[in-house]
């Protein structure tokens, strides 16, 4: 262990190079299902279910679960309906399931994530189309892109790092919709959702998902959100 941060990060170096660690990772490591499920305790049919069929870029340690409603066969339809897929990549991050603890929002302090968005798709989502995020880890990079100029018009494919926190009061520039699952209480996801449609019209979607058995959590139901 070589250190350790503020937050509770710990950093540890390896006698492996990253190639070597990578493949001990791939044979010997668990995939990082959330506690609720079985407890945290992976099977080997959750390296297929826990993860969205267009994943690409190893780093995040959680699948973005808005995306595990979309299959090849949703994306066909998609096509065929006309409608342009994007795609941009979050290496979601621990912070993401850090409750938010303090009575300020303001004091809440999201861990540091990276994010790409690569030349041909930072063109199509500039393109002046409406944009419909799959996800709160989609809408995290468009809002960051959004914010940040040096993205907005790159041209280039490098990671970049984000802690934006999206909150009541926090104005949402990118998009004109919103696809996402059902998030817990005192969630920065939840949250998200709330600065988008507002604390009282979120707290009323909420009731009508109880009301109807609703799933929650990571294979829980979606909802699409318009603005």
């Amino acid at each position: 262990i070589e250190g350790r941060s503020e937050e509770g990060d710990f950093f540890i170096s390896f006698n492996k190079s990253e190639e070597d660690l990578l493949s001990i990772l791939e044979i010997e490591a668990k995939i990082p299902i959330p506690p609720y499920i079985r407890d945290g305790i992976a099977d080997e049919k959750d390296f297929e279910d826990y993860q969205t069929v267009y994943a690409k870029d190893l780093g995040s340690v959680a699948a973005p679960t808005a995306g595990l409603h979309f299959t090849e066969d949703v994306f066909n339809s998609l096509d065929k309906a006309g409608i342009e897929k994007s795609f941009v990549t979050l290496h979601v991050g621990a912070g993401t399931f850090k409750p938010v603890s303090h009575n300020n929002l303001t004091k809440h302090k999201m861990h540091s994530e990276y994010y790409a968005i690569d030349k041909e798709n930072l063109r199509k989502i500039n393109s002046g189309k409406k944009r419909i995020a799959v996800g709160t880890t989609s809408l995290r990079v468009l809002e960051s892109a959004w914010s940040n100029e040096a993205v907005e018009f790159s041209e280039e494919s490098n990671l970049q790092t984000t802690d934006i926190f999206l909150y009541p009061g926090k104005d949402v520039n990118s998009i004109e919709g919103l696809i996402t699952n059902f998030h817990l209480p005192k969630s920065t996801l939840i949250m998200l959702v709330s600065a988008i449609i507002g604390r009282e019209k979120t707290l009323e979607l909420y009731q009508i998902a109880k009301q109807n058995n609703y799933r929650f959590f990571s294979y829980g139901d979606a909802m699409l959100i318009l603005r």
